[in-house]
């Protein structure tokens, strides 16, 4: 499947049905009043999570939503049929903002959770709600209002506990397939992967798991569109730990020259996201010998020892899982202070 994380979409609500003027025409009732209904409501454009969806490919494809006109008022005091609303299934993580003044006007971020973004109109009055006791026969109603529209841009930002940071060929799409389920594509060149994936792992506490995104390889000038990575930094920004990736065996870019380009874009991008909670990896150890490992162990990031691991050979994996958990226990009792 495609994976697509932004569209734009136009919406519009119903418009409210007009109030009616009659007056009661019986046998028996010779001057029968006022018994024109109130239109109906027009109906409304909701937004809802819906954990099944993972991309907003659907939108390429159709880009206008509109709700029912509510129907028009009825003699016998009737009040017209409320427009049906219109319900815009989108992933959980989507953020609808107003395309022109860039307001967020919904945040979906819980599973299930709806949002009415426009709002349909009220309907007319019928001329039996005009009638007074110096005008018993009132002639006139008002019209049903117009209906919410706006023109949307939908992003979608991945909900994710960690993010997996780094180079291309870093080992993430390695690493992400030993400790979870998920499959993505491995290959021994770059960007190989294109799309986020997500993995479930499996937390040291029984029955516990979290989150993982395994995000596109980023390069120097990322945050400036330059490569693939770019696209994907706003998956990064709900995360609550982020995982550096550094490879031990590419001599073109050693970890601590790396890790303060990969720094740099992320500041460059949001300056809160340097700010998140970090673990350093450095990869592929089995590929190293023992006298390398040795100078790997000494360096410091950020005043960090970092933490030598092989998602071929497993050193290491269940230790950086339990960091990772317990790096996302303290992310977490922060956000609740």
């Amino acid at each position: 499947m495609q994976f697509v994380d932004l569209a734009k979409i136009s919406i519009a609500a119903g418009k409210g049905g007009d109030g009616v003027i009659s007056f009661r025409r019986e046998k028996y009732v010779p001057k029968g009043g006022p018994d024109g209904g109130n239109g109906g409501k027009g109906g409304s454009v909701i937004f809802m999570a819906d954990p099944q969806l993972s991309t907003l490919l659907d939108f390429r494809y159709k880009k206008k939503y509109q709700a029912k006109d509510g129907n028009p008022g009825d003699k016998n005091n009737m009040t017209g049929r409320n427009g049906v609303d219109t319900i815009v299934r989108v992933p959980v993580g989507t953020i609808v903002k107003d395309a022109i003044s860039e307001k967020i006007l919904a945040d979906l971020s819980t599973a299930f959770e709806e949002v009415k973004v426009a709002k349909g109109g009220n309907g007319g009055q019928g001329n039996a709600e005009f009638a007074t006791s110096t005008n018993q026969a009132p002639r006139h109603r008002t019209l049903g209002k117009p209906g919410e529209e706006f023109e949307l841009e939908l992003e979608l930002k991945l909900l994710a506990d960690v993010a997996l940071v780094g180079f291309p060929n870093a080992g993430k799409s390695t690493l992400i397939s030993r400790i979870s389920a998920a499959k993505p594509k491995i290959a021994d060149y770059p960007f190989t992967t294109l799309i986020p994936n997500l993995g479930i792992v499996q937390a040291p506490e029984e029955h516990r798991s979290f989150v993982v995104a395994d995000i596109p390889g980023l390069i120097e000038g990322a945050s400036k569109g330059k490569g693939l990575g770019h696209q994907f930094l706003r998956h990064i920004e709900r995360s609550h730990v982020l995982l550096f990736l550094l490879d031990m065996s590419d001599i073109s870019n050693m970890p601590e020259e790396a890790y303060k380009v990969l720094k740099a874009e992320l500041k460059s991008h949001d300056a809160n996201l340097i700010k998140k909670p970090k673990i350093i990896a450095l990869t592929k150890s089995d590929a190293i010998d023992e006298q390398d490992i040795k100078e790997f162990q000494k360096m410091r990031f950020d005043r960090k020892a970092p933490l030598l691991i092989s998602s071929v050979s497993g050193d290491n994996i269940d230790t950086l899982i339990a960091s990772l958990w317990k790096a996302i226990g303290e992310s977490s009792e922060k956000l609740g202070d």
